[in-house]
């Protein structure tokens, strides 16, 4: 699930779930738009739709539905309510209103408003910062399988923030968030393996995470993988293959993949030499 940052993530994840929740309180729909139309109707009459030009239910379904669904007790609604409150997103930004829609809905075990409440405590939005309630919250959410509170677990477990520093733990969630195709969860596991933390050291499963994560364009799985290449640990020694990866990661502006790509192409490894493409 997605931290809302800007209003595109809310509007995204809003247009994809719009049309169950409005299935779901089809009655007060039906009657909050005919208070619209009669509305419409009294304002400006050329401005009722005609048949071929319904609203859809993406334009119909605004807050105030959510809200008379969330009033209702749906836990989804209440998720909805509380990240349009979070984001500003067709009300007044208010996080201590998000808070309050994302317990009502994390009380009913909405897993999403368990994770973003683990945000709100993270970030010290609507509350006062607490590493520690933040944890309790996104334990909640990645016990029901939430993706982004598993791999956020793993860093707090990685770094001992809000938790004791536990390498195993860290690698226990890592591994279910990478998964579920966590692409920062399938890094991070790399580099548990390539460093022996909280597991075996074992190049060859460093390789494997850090391929997973290169393949979803992840910059520095891709450096990785070329320094990997370029000194045959967990990998047969191919200078080809590493150019090759730290081309991909030079692409994305990481700035030491082009420092050991110039000194490929200094060398002519895995390249033909070449002076002034290794300055």
């Amino acid at each position: 699930m997605e931290k809302f940052a800007n209003p595109q993530g809310i509007n995204r994840i809003l247009r994809g779930h719009v049309s169950e929740i409005c299935e779901r309180h089809k009655e007060e729909l039906n009657a909050w738009m005919e208070k619209l139309s009669s509305q419409i109707v009294s304002s400006n009459d050329n401005e009722i739709p005609q048949d071929d030009d319904e609203v859809s239910d993406d334009d119909t379904c605004t807050f105030e539905v959510y809200l008379k669904a969330a009033s209702q007790g749906d836990d989804s609604a209440q998720y909805y309510v509380g990240a349009m409150y979070e984001n500003g997103e067709g009300i007044p930004q208010n996080p201590s209103k998000a808070m309050e829609w994302y317990l009502k809905a994390a009380f009913q075990g909405n897993a999403n408003a368990q994770y973003n409440l683990g945000v709100m405590h993270d970030n010290g939005r609507g509350v006062p910062q607490n590493d520690s309630r933040a944890v309790e919250w996104y334990l909640k959410a990645a016990n029901q399988g939430n993706a982004s509170a598993q791999l956020t677990l793993g860093n707090m477990y990685n770094s001992g923030r809000g938790v004791s520093q536990n390498d195993s733990k860290a690698v226990a969630w890592y591994l279910k968030a990478a998964q579920q195709g966590y692409v920062s969860a399938q890094y991070n596991l790399g580099n548990m393996y390539n460093s022996g933390r909280g597991v075996p050291q074992d190049d060859s499963k460093a390789v494997e995470w850090y391929l997973k994560a290169a393949n979803q364009g992840n910059a520095n799985a891709q450096y990785n993988l070329g320094n990997m290449y370029h000194s045959g640990r967990g990998v047969p020694q191919d200078d080809f293959k590493a150019v090759e990866w730290y081309l991909k990661a030079v692409k994305q502006g990481f700035a030491n993949a082009q420092c050991n790509l110039g000194s490929m192409y200094d060398n002519g490894q895995g390249v033909p030499q070449n002076d002034s493409k290794a300055v």
